[in-house]
């Protein structure tokens, strides 16, 4: 097999989390000492993303390393046949979902395996059946998300004003997702509502190379349970003459709209940072308040525009009631668990402090630390709404807050970002020889290069499930219980 060159095969597998797995005939060539060389003939495994198990595909081979060999996917030449057609029209053009196109049973039956195959080489084959309890699926497979940054650009240079997603495999290109179906009707009017004025308006977009334009992002929340709808449209400070008016004239172009839920704020985020990424910099009110308030397990949260809260609010509720789960009961369901009255349980990494606030009824005081400020202020508000006194925030970097607590934790919860935990952390984390800890991960693949850490320190794994919060995309949560 030849770099450059196309070739047409069969998907085996996939591997977490979107790498679809080919095998075809290759010739290598084999040189022994005194022997002339000859070409014998092998079966090569050629690493294609974004194709799903029982396609065939055709690809280039745009790498071929020693190990392993990749190919860039150029066409899906036949169907899987677990496909069938899928509802969105964007499937395969926008980065987004993978597995639109099969049954929910299916997904889920692909991501334990994909989870099985990560973590049997760390746990083993028995030690992993042992301690796995499956895969659980959202409460909803479709317009489940709360959350969607949604960017503004042009699907082809020089062509007309487009908001939605980055186009699968390109850096600039953005396609207009006004059909999109992991997010409801609300989140396609609002959508559609602010393409439609601003295109009239002939306003620029950011133009990321040139680091010139207005128009960055469109950022909606919506709570599942309350109803209530965060807008707010970030900008550059490259603003047109009349920018109070367009700005006044969107906000009521958005407030005219009938929603199934209820429109609580309308926002305008300043945002001059070179890079891709929506950082609040100065955040006006055009309409409402700054925050809304969902509702989760009992529990109200309000939530800001950039505050961490889950992005499948159903979905997080089967998540924080799992966890709970492991940290009340034992798996034979006794309530003997790992925490006890009065315990000390350290919530690090805690977003808007869900997790605490999940288990200050069972606990005697929970700490919560995150390096989001906002989000530390918020969590401070609804442990106060939700007549919680026994919990404490603190604002900042894990690594270095950690030093100034001076209560030490009987149990530890741990739900870091994508990355997993900082190296340096670890070992602080470790130092507290906690009898149990709960280990949320949102990407199996950093849970998986942590763990070994945690069994060398003495903690064995004892529970461990999976739950499915991005149903249609390749992504999973996986919760660990470890003990000593």
């Amino acid at each position: 097999m030849k770099k450059g060159q196309q070739y047409e095969g069969i998907v085996k597998e996939i591997n977490f989390p979107y790498k679809g797995i080919v095998e075809l005939e290759d010739e290598v060539y084999i040189q022994e000492k005194g022997q002339p060389t000859r070409t014998e003939k092998v079966l090569a495994r050629v690493q294609v993303k974004n194709a799903i198990p029982g396609q065939k595909v055709r690809f280039v081979l745009s790498k071929k390393h020693k190990d392993r060999m990749e190919g860039r996917l150029l066409e899906v030449v036949e169907k899987s046949p677990l496909e069938s057609n899928p509802q969105c029209p964007n499937y395969g053009i926008c980065g987004g979902c993978l597995y639109q196109g099969i049954p929910y049973e299916e997904e889920l039956k692909i991501k334990e395996g994909q989870i099985r195959k990560l973590f049997t080489p760390v746990l083993g084959e028995e030690g992993f059946e042992r301690i796995f309890e499956g895969i659980k699926g959202s409460p909803v497979s479709s317009e489940y998300r709360n959350k969607m940054e949604f960017s503004f650009g042009d699907c082809e240079k020089g062509g007309p004003l487009t908001l939605g997603m980055h186009k699968r495999g390109s850096f600039y290109d953005v396609v207009s997702v006004p059909d999109c179906t992991i997010v409801d009707g609300d989140f396609r009017l609002i959508l559609d509502t602010t393409l439609r004025f601003w295109s009239e308006k002939s306003v620029d977009y950011y133009h990321k190379m040139q680091h010139t334009g207005y128009l960055r992002h469109l950022l909606v929340r919506k709570a599942a349970k309350t109803g209530e709808i965060l807008v707010d449209l970030v900008t550059t400070t490259q603003a047109p003459a009349n920018e109070d008016e367009l700005l006044s004239d969107w906000a009521k172009a958005i407030q005219g709209l009938t929603f199934e839920g209820k429109l609580t704020c309308l926002l305008h985020t300043k945002n001059d940072r070179e890079s891709d990424v929506v950082e609040d910099q100065g955040t006006t009110i055009l309409y409402g308040q700054d925050y809304f308030t969902e509702e989760l397990l009992g529990l109200n949260f309000r939530i800001t525009p950039f505050s961490f809260f889950q992005t499948n609010s159903l979905g997080a509720e089967v998540l924080y009631d799992t966890a709970r789960d492991f940290i009340v009961h034992k798996k034979d369901g006794s309530d003997t668990g790992n925490i006890k009255a009065g315990s000390t349980v350290y919530d690090l990494y805690s977003g808007t402090g869900t997790i605490a606030q999940v288990l200050a009824p069972v606990a005697g005081h929970v700490i919560g630390v995150e390096i989001i400020e906002e989000a530390v202020e918020a969590a401070k508000k609804n442990a106060a709404e939700n007549h919680l006194e026994n919990c404490d925030f603190l604002a900042g970097d894990v690594l270095k807050v950690l030093d100034d607590i001076t209560e030490k934790p009987d149990f530890i919860v741990l739900d870091p970002p994508r990355d997993g935990i900082h190296p340096k952390a670890l070992p602080k984390i470790l130092s507290y020889g906690v009898d149990s800890m709960i280990y949320i991960s949102c990407k199996p693949t950093s849970l998986v290069r942590d763990l070994p850490f945690f069994m060398e320190a003495g903690y064995e794994p004892k529970r461990m499930c999976c739950v499915d919060m991005f149903p249609n995309t390749a992504n999973c949560e996986t919760i660990v219980l470890l003990s000593k």
